[in-house]
Protein backbone atom coordinates (compact mmCIF):
# COMPACT_ATOMS: atom_id res chain seq x y z
CA UNK A 1 0.00 0.00 0.00
CA UNK A 2 1.26 3.49 -0.77
CA UNK A 3 0.21 7.00 0.20
CA UNK A 4 -1.75 7.56 -3.04
CA UNK A 5 -3.90 4.49 -2.48
CA UNK A 6 -4.48 5.44 1.15
CA UNK A 7 -5.54 9.00 0.25
CA UNK A 8 -7.80 7.75 -2.55
CA UNK A 9 -9.46 5.31 -0.13
CA UNK A 10 -10.13 8.21 2.27
CA UNK A 11 -11.78 10.18 -0.55
CA UNK A 12 -8.88 12.56 -1.10
CA UNK A 13 -8.24 12.86 -4.83
CA UNK A 14 -7.77 15.84 -7.11
CA UNK A 15 -10.81 15.93 -9.42
CA UNK A 16 -10.48 16.42 -13.15
CA UNK A 17 -13.28 18.98 -13.21
CA UNK A 18 -13.36 22.14 -11.14
CA UNK A 19 -9.60 22.56 -10.92
CA UNK A 20 -8.15 26.05 -10.82
CA UNK A 21 -4.48 25.24 -10.30
CA UNK A 22 -3.87 21.62 -9.34
CA UNK A 23 -7.23 20.64 -7.86
CA UNK A 24 -6.06 20.40 -4.25
CA UNK A 25 -8.74 22.75 -2.88
CA UNK A 26 -11.41 21.13 -5.06
CA UNK A 27 -10.41 17.68 -3.79
CA UNK A 28 -10.42 18.80 -0.17
CA UNK A 29 -13.78 20.54 -0.67
CA UNK A 30 -15.35 17.42 -2.13
CA UNK A 31 -13.96 15.27 0.70
CA UNK A 32 -15.35 17.57 3.41
CA UNK A 33 -18.63 18.38 1.64
CA UNK A 34 -18.14 22.09 0.95
CA UNK A 35 -18.00 24.02 -2.28
CA UNK A 36 -14.64 24.35 -4.05
CA UNK A 37 -14.87 28.14 -3.84
CA UNK A 38 -15.55 27.90 -0.12
CA UNK A 39 -12.40 25.81 0.28
CA UNK A 40 -10.40 28.31 -1.76
CA UNK A 41 -11.72 31.19 0.33
CA UNK A 42 -10.85 29.31 3.52
CA UNK A 43 -7.38 28.67 2.11
CA UNK A 44 -6.85 32.41 1.50
CA UNK A 45 -8.22 33.34 4.94
CA UNK A 46 -5.88 30.90 6.66
CA UNK A 47 -3.04 32.25 4.53
CA UNK A 48 -3.74 35.69 5.98
CA UNK A 49 -3.73 34.33 9.55
CA UNK A 50 -0.69 32.06 9.16
CA UNK A 51 1.36 33.53 6.30
CA UNK A 52 3.51 31.09 4.41
CA UNK A 53 2.15 27.86 5.86
CA UNK A 54 -0.01 27.12 2.81
CA UNK A 55 2.93 27.73 0.51
CA UNK A 56 4.40 24.57 2.00
CA UNK A 57 1.19 22.58 2.52
CA UNK A 58 -0.31 23.11 -0.97
CA UNK A 59 2.65 21.73 -2.97
CA UNK A 60 2.96 18.78 -0.58
CA UNK A 61 -0.73 17.94 -1.04
CA UNK A 62 -0.35 18.43 -4.79
CA UNK A 63 2.29 15.71 -4.84
CA UNK A 64 0.60 13.38 -2.34
CA UNK A 65 -3.03 13.58 -3.51
CA UNK A 66 -3.67 11.30 -6.49
CA UNK A 67 -5.38 12.70 -9.53
CA UNK A 68 -8.68 11.18 -10.63
CA UNK A 69 -7.32 10.69 -14.13
CA UNK A 70 -5.18 7.83 -12.84
CA UNK A 71 -6.32 4.49 -11.51
CA UNK A 72 -4.29 1.84 -9.73
CA UNK A 73 -3.95 -1.38 -11.71
CA UNK A 74 -3.14 -4.75 -10.17
CA UNK A 75 0.45 -4.79 -9.00
CA UNK A 76 0.32 -1.09 -8.02
CA UNK A 77 1.03 0.30 -11.50
CA UNK A 78 -0.66 3.54 -12.49
CA UNK A 79 -2.20 4.14 -15.86
CA UNK A 80 -4.85 6.19 -17.62
CA UNK A 81 -8.47 5.69 -16.68
CA UNK A 82 -10.15 3.20 -19.03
Amino acid sequence: MNIHEDMRRQGLARPLEGRVLAGVCAGLARRFGISPWGARLLFVLVLMLLPGSQLIVYPVLWVLMPSEDRVVHPGGAYGPRA
